[in-house]
């Protein structure tokens, strides 16, 4: 009886045994055989020569976007330091600009006729402030500040200011007729557009009644 348990039981042990392995691979769990993790283990290790390869490559490509950048960096610190020189000084050099149309305006003031018949001591004057105005115009270039005056020139309203129009047929229309008051630039920028007067197309009066018949 005794052999005939044990020969049961172990025939129970190989049928659980038989059963738990198809019962894992019913559910997709296949048993791992022993041979596979020696193959896994067997598997050859990466190319140490291709890994540093695509190290140098990958630290290359970091070291050229970081110059760039460190480029990028030191021309726009350029730019601005040149930027705050020029026209750090816009406020100044705009309050300075009275100054030179009162000169302006006093040696308009003064005409042939006045110089002609003015005696030594007020020619003297008068070219002491022409002198005056001259070098402050020099100074105000120096320092980027020019001067422009666009007698003739086409109307452009990012640097011209048109105080009223002119009818003339000498001109064609949109031209800057007269020059009321001299513009100022800074460095690429208006400082102080120009006054002026535009030309328009003089209108044509209609023919009489008596000129048709």
């Amino acid at each position: 009886m005794r052999g005939n348990q044990a020969g049961t039981t172990g025939k129970s042990k190989h049928f659980e045994s038989v059963m738990s392995d198809d019962t894992m691979a019913q559910d997709g769990f296949e048993p791992r055989p022993e041979m596979d993790k020696a193959a896994a283990e067997a598997a050859p290790a990466p190319d140490p020569v291709e890994t540093l390869k695509t190290e140098n490559a990958d630290l290359k490509d970091r070291v050229l976007r970081l110059a760039a950048e460190m480029e990028n960096l030191r021309k726009r610190t350029e730019r601005e330091v040149l930027d705050a020189r020029l026209y750090g000084i816009a406020g100044f050099a705009r309050d300075v600009l009275a100054v030179a149309d009162n000169m302006h305006r006093a040696l308009e003031a003064t005409g042939p006729e006045l110089r002609e018949s003015a005696d030594a001591n007020v020619k003297a004057l008068i070219e002491g402030v022409e002198l005056t105005e001259r070098e402050l115009l020099k100074t105000l270039e120096k320092n980027g500040v020019k001067k422009f005056s666009p007698q003739g020139e086409k109307f452009d309203p990012n640097v011209h200011q048109a105080m009223y129009e002119i009818p003339t047929s000498d001109l064609p229309p949109g031209q800057v007729a007269e020059v009321i008051q001299a513009g100022y630039m800074i460095g690429e920028r208006v400082l102080r557009p120009a006054m002026v007067a535009v030309s328009k197309a003089v209108q044509k009066t209609p023919a009489s009644a008596n000129d048709n018949s």
